[in-house]
């Protein structure tokens, strides 16, 4: 096992590894760029997959208080009336047939603590510039002008990685879909009771409880020229977008405003052939499998490489084996979450067969209920 590693990045594929290898008594170091460590966005759909992860790191009984857990869905039609609905699994069921939600700000308030009581060194506002490595560790060069040598580094800084670009010249780009994804915040209707879809419009439209008072709203449109817009377009094309929706969508498009934290990104999607490592280095999470929002399922891959990488290090003491077998576990599940996440984005754009989208959806969730 190694006794020194750097962490780079703080989301929750870093804070994941962070914590695993802490357990297993690593000297761990965690870098992010970020001065003030934040999270952006504003609420995250949780799956039974991100749910067993949490519960692997010791997080998920704060991830129940101070958000929502629960299950069932409920479909919508355009105009509010319900179409069908599903119940929620009961309180004895297994926690891979749970779902919910959080706000992106809490859940990383609930890792951070979590990390620094790990007894994680941890350093804001610097990153990487370089690395230059032997057969026994890994030389990093900060952008603070500070040099240090690791064991290990893992590298966990995102889909527009700096670090993978470093370590492969002919990584693959990120790629757009087609698709733009806006995220609202509102007040919780007590009718919102599980995660709601609209169906029949033009955009594809969820309401995801995500506490006992507030639930965010995700829009998935059809940008195949992906637009750039300013601040002040943003409330407002959000309104535009919810005109044509009835039921609880009426008050929350009125209630629109600063706190609604609105949120918009263009969709991107990465799959990066393996090796995953070079040397010390090795890439996690949105590094290399970068997905769509589809299967709500970003945060509980890159939970469970953080996982995954902290047994495969345990196991033997070549460092080299045990990055090989982390990239062997991972590369097959990766690769269907991030695939059938894009395919059914492409199903939506295009106006196909939505059961065909939901039997992609349900097949690939009950493949994910298994072990990691």
């Amino acid at each position: 096992m190694i006794k020194n590693c750097l962490i780079v990045g703080g989301g929750v594929g870093g804070m994941s590894a962070a914590l695993a290898l802490a357990k297993r008594n690593v000297a761990v170091e965690l870098v992010d760029v970020d001065p003030q460590w934040r999270a952006y966005g504003a609420g995250i759909s949780v799956t039974g997959t991100s749910l067993r992860a949490f519960d692997h790191l010791g997080i998920l009984e704060e991830v129940r208080e101070r958000g929502f857990v629960g299950g069932g869905v409920r479909l919508r039609n355009l105009d509010g009336s319900v179409l069908m609905e599903s119940l929620p699994p009961p309180d004895d069921a297994p926690l891979v047939d749970a779902s919910g939600g959080i706000m992106r700000p809490v859940l990383h308030d609930i890792m951070q603590r979590h990390v620094r009581a790990a007894g994680v060194k941890v350093v804001l506002g610097v990153e990487p510039v370089a690395y230059d490595q032997t057969d026994q560790s890994a030389t990093v060069t900060f952008s603070d002008g500070r040099c240090a040598s690791y064991e290990l580094v893992v590298a966990a800084d995102g889909i527009f990685s700096k670090s993978r670009g470093m370590l492969f010249a002919d990584a693959p780009k990120t790629k757009l879909t087609g698709q733009g994804c806006w995220r609202i915040v509102a007040d919780r209707p007590a009718e919102v009771d599980r995660l709601e879809i609209y169906v029949g419009g033009k955009i594809k439209l969820g309401l995801n409880p995500v506490s006992a008072s507030k639930l965010y709203a995700f829009i998935l449109e059809h940008v195949p020229d992906n637009p750039w817009y300013e601040e002040a377009e943003m409330l407002p094309h959000v309104a535009q977008l919810l005109e044509p929706f009835g039921g609880p969508i009426e008050n929350i498009r009125a209630g629109l405003g600063a706190e609604s934290m609105v949120n918009y990104r263009p969709l991107e999607w990465l799959l990066m052939p393996q090796p995953w490592h070079k040397g010390r280095v090795v890439l996690i999470g949105d590094a290399i499998h970068a997905t769509t929002p589809h299967m709500a399922s970003g945060a509980g891959m890159a939970a469970e490489d953080g996982l995954v990488l902290g047994e495969e290090l345990e196991r033997t003491e070549d460092v080299g084996k045990a990055l090989d077998a982390f990239g062997a576990r991972r590369l097959e599940r990766a690769r269907m979450v991030v695939e059938n996440s894009v395919r059914i984005g492409e199903i939506e754009m295009a106006g196909g067969n939505q059961i065909d989208a939901n039997r992609m959806l349900g097949d690939t969730t009950q493949k994910l209920k298994l072990p990691y």
